[in-house]
C-alpha cells in the first residue's frame, strides 16, 4: 500500500460561511495544533492559486512536509486542492447546510514520494493509516472548538 484514501464527513454546528471564516485563520493554526509545524500560506484566506505549507507530526514515528496548492474555491462551499510534498495527491472539502449548521464531506488520495515513508507504508501501514486517522480527529475537533467559540461573539 503506497496510498491513503479517505472519504469523512462531519457535521459543525455553524453555517457554512462561519466555519469558512474559521478555515481561513491561517496564522492561528499553530497555536491550535501541536501536530502542526512550520505552517504557513502565500495569500489570505481560501482562494484559487493560494499555497499553504507546512509539517504535519503525527503520533506516530515520521514527518510529512506538505505543499498544498487551492485549485478550485466556491465560498463557503468547495475547496479542491492538490498537494505536493512528502505525499502527492488531491483533496477536496464540501461544506452544505443541514440542521442548521454545516456538513463537510472531505475526500483525498495520497501517494507516498519520500522513500520513509514509502518503506513505513510497506512494512507498517496498519500504522500509518492509524496516525493519518488521528491527525484528522484532530483538526475536526479543533475546528469544531474554534467555530463554537466564535458563536456569539
Amino acid at each position: 500500500m503506497n496510498r491513503i484514501e479517505y472519504r469523512g464527513a462531519f457535521w459543525f454546528p455553524v453555517r457554512p460561511g462561519e466555519l469558512w471564516e474559521v478555515i481561513e485563520q491561517f496564522d492561528q493554526f499553530e497555536s491550535w495544533w501541536a501536530w502542526l509545524q512550520d505552517f504557513g500560506a502565500e495569500a489570505d484566506g481560501l482562494v484559487a492559486g493560494n499555497a499553504l505549507h507546512g509539517t504535519v507530526i503525527p503520533p506516530v514515528p515520521y514527518w510529512l512536509r506538505l505543499d498544498i496548492r487551492l485549485e478550485r474555491c466556491v465560498r463557503p462551499h468547495v475547496v479542491e486542492a492538490t498537494v505536493d510534498g512528502d505525499v502527492r495527491g488531491f483533496a477536496a472539502f464540501r461544506l452544505e447546510p443541514v440542521d442548521g449548521g454545516t456538513r463537510v464531506e472531505a475526500v483525498w488520495w495520497l501517494d507516498m514520494r519520500s522513500t520513509p515513508l514509502r518503506v513505513a507504508a510497506l512494512v507498517a501501514y496498519p500504522l500509518m493509516r492509524w496516525g493519518h486517522d488521528r491527525v484528522v480527529e484532530m483538526a475536526v475537533v479543533g475546528f469544531r472548538q474554534r467555530a463554537l467559540a466564535g458563536v456569539g461573539s
